[in-house]
């Protein structure tokens, strides 16, 4: 049967993978584990639902990171898959859901948020961590049941063709394989990133216009860098790979550049770190305690730092983390 083969790779540029790669396992792997810590330690102290969809979603980030080492293996050796191919849809699998994943949960966190904001006292009076859990497994169920055509895709028709027997791993597929995985490619673009996208821009465009009636001005410097963040995730990081999805479906191939682009969905594990900074005050309070102690440098320049948050933002971040 006839392979349609990823042309985008060529002699040397591997390298650039890996480079991007070690970035974020780098860079994004110290900034998760940190977050991890900050919001295991404020569902202890004061459990609320956006903390429970942030929580996943630092989950999801270091699940990446985790397996990136695969993909670091993969791409020094020349874009072939050196290790056992049992892996090969494990990682893609993982790799692709955790992508996924951050889309989801960056709606619900602008839902959430939202929510704080028009409906203040009714937020701060119900946690709905029930809710919140609920709604983070839909969304890892969502992500993974799309993202398992990995699986599907490896192993459909005659397995003695299957890309393991090429020596790569999800680069190169077969017409009868690319007929199920473009239309499917096309449907996780529109509903796990065209909806969530959509969401996230009238939440927070609705976010700031409140917020432009009567906020502090540093209130709003924090939500604006809340927005920021978060459209920098879904236009610069996954934006540019899910239209791949849309070009690929009308070509009837993997566009050529795809694989690129797919560089650019790495980095969101280290922009949602951005997220959490900017979700709440309570959140830079325990950011800069705990980088003060891991440093070394805990000392009365750090508890300056830390008071001056807490009463700028007039004792907010005792009241359930608003972002208002």
């Amino acid at each position: 049967m006839e392979i349609n083969p990823d042309r985008s790779f060529f002699p040397g540029n591997h390298w650039l993978y890996f480079s991007v790669y070690l970035f974020a396992f780098l860079v994004g792997l110290p900034l998760n584990l940190m977050a991890l810590v900050i919001f295991v330690g404020k569902l202890r102290r004061r459990p609320v639902a956006v903390d429970v969809l942030l929580l996943n979603l630092t989950l999801s980030d270091l699940l990446l990171l985790l397996f990136l080492p695969f993909r670091m293996v993969e791409a020094a050796s020349g874009m072939r898959w050196p290790l056992p191919f049992i892996l090969c849809p494990l990682s893609g699998f993982l790799f692709f859901t955790t992508i996924y994943l951050t889309s989801l949960f960056l709606a619900a966190v602008s839902v959430e948020r939202l929510l704080s904001v028009a409906y203040p006292l009714w937020y701060k009076t119900r946690p709905r961590l029930a809710q919140a859990g609920l709604v983070s497994g839909i969304c890892w169920f969502l992500a993974g049941a799309h993202c398992s055509v990995v699986y599907v895709t490896e192993f459909w028709g005659n397995f003695t063709q299957s890309q393991g027997t090429n020596g790569t791993c999800y680069l190169e597929f077969r017409k009868d394989q690319l007929a199920i995985l473009l239309p499917v490619r096309l449907e996780m673009g529109v509903v796990l990133f065209g909806v969530p996208l959509l969401i996230t821009s009238y939440c927070y465009s609705r976010l700031v216009w409140i917020l432009g009636r009567s906020s502090s001005r540093r209130r709003r410097r924090r939500v604006a860098g809340l927005v920021v963040a978060s459209l920098l995730n879904f236009l610069v990081c996954f934006g540019p790979y899910n239209v791949s999805h849309l070009v690929g479906y009308i070509q009837g191939k993997s566009p050529t550049w795809r694989s690129y682009v797919l560089l650019l969905s790495t980095l969101n594990s280290c922009v949602d770190p951005l997220v959490y900074y900017f979700s709440s005050s309570r959140f830079q309070v325990d950011f800069h305690e705990l980088l003060g102690r891991l440093t070394g440098g805990w000392g009365p320049g750090s508890q300056e730092v830390s008071v001056e948050l807490k009463v700028k933002d007039g004792g907010e971040w005792l009241a359930q983390d608003c972002p208002t």
